[in-house]
């Protein structure tokens, strides 16, 4: 009997929920055309000012 392949599941489950997220991201995206998308690549947090310091 051969043994199951649980990462070649494990890959198709993973693969499965990026391709059903990134549909509902575009989805999203073509409902609200005039809103900017909040998961773009800008940063996280502004730099600090200069001359201060943490």
């Amino acid at each position: 009997m051969a043994k199951p392949n649980y990462q070649f599941e494990k890959r198709q489950k993973e693969l499965a929920k990026k391709k059903k997220k990134e549909e509902k991201r575009l989805r999203k995206l073509g409902d609200n055309p005039g809103e900017p998308e909040s998961d773009t690549d800008a940063p996280a947090s502004q730099p600090p000012a200069e001359g201060k310091t943490l």
